[in-house]
């Protein structure tokens, strides 16, 4: 059985926050440059993790909430997600160290949580 175990690792973001402010005040060329920037980044951020890789992910779109009450469409800081394997979770959030999401982005924070195994009836 192997050691390593499945976290999801969520991006997160503001779309009214000071970085995103930022982004959006920056000239548009600028702010382009930034983009092939920091997509070229995140490419070799796969590239170079691909064989931890268990589901790239995405982006994610709005979001609706679903309770008792019904379906509302809600606000949150979810703005993608991607599974990796690793040993343990400080080995999984070390793979997000200085990540393009947030060191190029105006993304804010990357959270990492183990994805743990059904219970067993």
């Amino acid at each position: 059985m192997s050691t390593e175990h499945k976290f999801l690792a969520v991006y997160l973001g503001s779309v009214s926050g000071e970085k995103m402010k930022a982004w959006h005040a920056m000239p548009e060329a600028e702010r382009k440059a930034r983009e092939r920037e920091g997509m070229a980044a995140w490419t070799g951020w796969v590239e170079k993790h691909k064989d931890v890789i268990v589901e790239m992910g995405g982006p994610l779109g709005k979001t609706r909430r679903i309770d008792a009450s019904g379906i509302t469409e809600i606000s949150n800081a979810l703005t993608g997600f991607t599974v990796v394997r690793a040993a343990s979770q400080e080995d999984a959030a070390k793979l997000f160290e200085n990540h393009p999401h947030f060191a190029i982005f105006p993304g804010e924070a990357i959270e990492v949580m183990p994805v743990l195994p059904i219970p067993q009836m």
